[in-house]
């Protein structure tokens, strides 16, 4: 018999604990209950209905079944640059500073291979989504965890990643940020992230900021990028995303932008792997992002409705949350009465008690581990009834 294979980088990864939800819920629908499910945040808005007919026409075009750019289409940069000269006053050059990726969590690991190497540190926030902790990993590289809180302190933590950068060793070569923060809603204002920045150009650092929830944000506030801020291009990089902000999650279309030295590496490295997405996927989105401009707006008043229902009646049954400010989320402290039970269990309970799912803290990292995470996707009757579920099952509310 073939020895056993000793796989490399696979062994150090923790158990999925989202699937022990999944399987939880997937067991209970088979026996016939109605599990409400706020687990998985995956849109269940359809996207544009100009994307769906842009994708069929170009598709019938057999010439667009070639192979395609892995940089993107020029016009797909060129959309891309005018939406970031309409939605936040920034030039860019989509010829060099502006890349396709194939979603953001391709752009983002490819991104960590060009920046890390072994003996090299990110820090990363935690809890986080886990692709920003486990991507340095997948370079090689140690990812330094610093702690992001509870959602309602942006200053603070990057009060937190500083002194961890000082006090480090070796030094960090990467910050990664995401703000509004998944899973957390932790929300930054142009003068948070200005700070980083400047500080940022004092030192060899990059700073590599995910805005995948650019345009879902609530009472108002207008998340900024990272590119707003004076000399980001020197020291920054961001991920703009269409999954969220037009509900093309299965479409995998996202962007790295900013610095010209980052985008070209990332672009040398993608040449090796990829010939990018689709060719009538970009030209869909190329026509999204130049014509349905009013769509992220739309899709975000959907989203704050469902988190007033949401968060309301948590309040109502006794559960006090952080009203999130952005994202789809809502990020749930255990309740007092449950706290001896860590997120896996309480989740459990959870589903098995009350027939609705959430994602256990502990997935996004140990700083999780005393949350659990509503998404927001199902609609507002939906989520009334999950708050009646939780009211009856969670009885020591």
């Amino acid at each position: 018999m073939p020895r056993e294979i000793e796989f490399r980088r696979i062994p150090g990864l923790p158990p999925y604990v989202f699937t022990i939800i999944d399987a939880l819920k997937i067991e209970a629908r088979r026996a016939g209950r109605d599990v409400v499910d706020l687990g998985f945040g995956n849109p269940d808005l359809p996207s544009p209905e100009i994307a769906v007919e842009k994708l069929a026409e170009a598709a019938r075009n057999s010439r667009n079944h070639r192979y395609s750019a892995s940089r993107g289409i020029p016009k797909l940069r060129e959309a891309v640059a005018g939406l970031y000269a309409r939605r936040f006053g920034v030039l860019l050059d989509p010829d060099t500073e502006i890349i396709s990726t194939i979603g953001a969590k391709e752009g983002f690991s490819h991104l960590m291979w060009v920046l890390l190497q072994p003996g090299d540190a990110a820090i990363v926030p935690t809890p986080s989504y886990p692709i920003h902790i486990w991507g340095p990993y997948f370079a090689g590289a140690d990812a330094r965890q610093v702690d992001i809180g509870d959602g309602t302190d942006a200053a603070g933590y990057i009060d937190r990643v500083m002194e961890a950068w000082e006090y480090g060793w070796p030094k960090p070569r990467v910050v990664v940020l995401s703000f509004p923060h998944n899973p957390t809603t932790t929300i930054a204002t142009k003068e948070d992230l200005q700070r980083l920045v400047d500080w940022a150009r004092e030192r060899d650092v990059v700073l590599v900021h995910d805005l995948a929830y650019a345009d879902m944000t609530f009472d108002g506030f207008v998340p900024p990028s990272i590119m707003e801020c004076e000399g980001a291009k020197e020291v920054a990089v961001e991920l703009y995303s269409m999954t969220k902000s037009y509900s093309m999650a299965g479409w995998r279309v996202a962007f790295l932008v900013g610095r010209k030295d980052v985008v070209g590496a990332l672009g040398k490295l993608k040449s090796y792997l990829d010939y990018g997405t689709f060719q009538p996927i970009q030209i869909a989105a190329t026509v999204t992002l130049n014509e349905a401009t009013d769509y992220p707006a739309e899709a975000s008043a959907v989203y704050e409705a469902r988190r007033d229902a949401l968060y309301d009646g948590l309040q109502r049954i006794g559960w006090d949350i952080h009203k999130p400010g952005g994202t789809m989320f809502a990020w749930a402290r255990i309740p007092e009465p449950y706290q001896d039970m860590g997120s896996v269990e309480f989740a459990t309970h959870v589903i098995e008690r009350c027939d609705v799912a959430v994602s256990p803290g502990v997935g996004f990292g140990p700083g999780g581990d005393g949350f659990v995470r509503f998404a927001l996707i199902e609609n507002e009757q939906r989520i009334g009834q999950a708050v009646r579920n939780l009211k009856r099952g969670l009885e020591r509310l």
